[in-house]
């Protein structure tokens, strides 16, 4: 049993395990604004009407389970509302939701997150590659199901590693629309007869983006609607701590069991790549006042075609043109900018070393004061 004190919270956050009860009364009773995103894969509400069969009439084995049953759309809408509210008070200032649902549920979702004051930054097509085709052929088949990713509120800082999503989507920007398969073969988990442990398994791939893309290693994933726990077995491999709830003992005992078998990725594997926005700014400036460069000495383009030297103010002098290391890069090129980090070089030992380094120096400086 892992337990952890949240910032600012009295009661202690009981870590990477899976809680039994119904989800509003256990969000209820956790620690506020202890939470760094929640992905909650709710009730679909699929409003089925008597068995569905196949043409050589068997028995589809669809979403007919207790659980999945309301009255009516205003009882949907009221439990709709009060878990989403519960949620939005775990959330820390910064945190973030994504809800997953079908054409029957997913609109009155994102109308009731608006309600809450929830910020919507992408709604996103998981297209499914292998889905179950349409038996009775009166309606199209249905091919997707639909994500909705919002901020606790429109001013939150949310997590988003765009370029570990772009290096997962061979360097190009991650679209809104998903092709991953359904969850079959080994990943689908069985029960005691062979039977599908869970109707809505949701495969690993679609977690593994999600918590790659808008989580850190360390951060807190709650998953209200844990069922076999695909949440909790992504969050562990990926270095994430996980909250779980659920009401169903069978779904509890299978998901405990199937995280028991994973295994966490070493630190190194968890390293994703990162933007050079989210690196702290170093000036110029402080290369020429710490001493890493002095004022006067000569700094080189690539290819030696040009030369430059180093005033004391953190500016350059090259020719006919004066101003930052990519000003003066630039208006030697004849190009619109220039990245001077990378454009200018200075020598050692005979050999041309990028200024770059320099700066690199000092950002690890950086990151070793911020972790002492």
């Amino acid at each position: 049993m892992t337990m952890t004190k949240a910032k600012g919270a009295q009661a202690a956050l009981p870590l990477n395990q899976i809680l039994a009860g119904d989800c509003i009364e256990v969000m209820r009773s956790l620690p506020e604004a202890s939470v760094d995103l929640i992905f909650a894969d709710p009730p679909y509400n699929l409003q089925l009407r008597g068995d569905l069969h196949r043409p050589d009439n068997s028995k589809v084995d669809a979403v007919d389970d207790h659980w999945d049953q309301f009255d009516s759309f205003k009882a949907y809408d009221s439990f709709t509302r009060e878990w989403l509210a519960a949620a939005r008070r775990l959330l820390k200032p910064n945190g973030a939701i994504w809800v997953i649902g079908s054409y029957h549920n997913v609109f009155r979702m994102g109308a009731e997150l608006q309600n809450q004051g929830y910020w919507i930054l992408n709604d996103v097509v998981w297209r499914k590659s292998n889905p179950m085709p349409n038996f009775r052929g009166k309606r199209l088949t249905n091919a997707h199901e639909t994500l909705i990713w919002a901020s606790k509120s429109e001013g939150g800082k949310y997590t988003f590693n765009y370029e570990a999503l772009k290096a997962l989507n061979e360097g190009v920007q991650m679209r809104s629309d998903w092709v991953i398969p359904l969850c079959t073969g080994g990943e689908r988990l069985k029960d005691e007869h062979g039977d599908k442990a869970h109707p809505t398994q949701k495969p690993e791939a679609l977690l593994h983006r999600v918590l790659v893309g808008t989580t850190n290693p360390g951060d807190v994933v709650l998953d209200p609607f844990f069922g076999t726990g695909t949440t909790g077995a992504v969050a562990k491999m990926l270095g994430r701590d996980f909250i779980g709830i659920e009401r169903e003992a069978a779904y509890r005992e299978a998901a405990e069991k199937r995280i028991a078998k994973i295994r966490k990725f070493d630190k190194e594997s968890l390293e994703t790549a990162t933007s050079k926005r989210a690196e702290p700014r170093v000036p110029f400036g402080q290369v020429v006042e710490r001493g890493m460069l002095r004022p006067g000495e000569e700094l080189y383009s690539i290819g030696n075609r040009f030369k430059a030297k180093v005033r004391a103010d953190g500016t350059l002098i090259g020719n006919d043109v004066k101003g930052s290391i990519h000003q003066v890069g630039a208006h030697l090129e004849g190009a619109p900018s220039c990245n001077g980090w990378t454009y200018w070089h200075f020598k050692r030992d005979g050999k041309l070393v990028p200024i770059d380094l320099l700066r690199q120096q000092i950002r690890a400086e950086m990151d070793s004061t911020q972790a002492h």
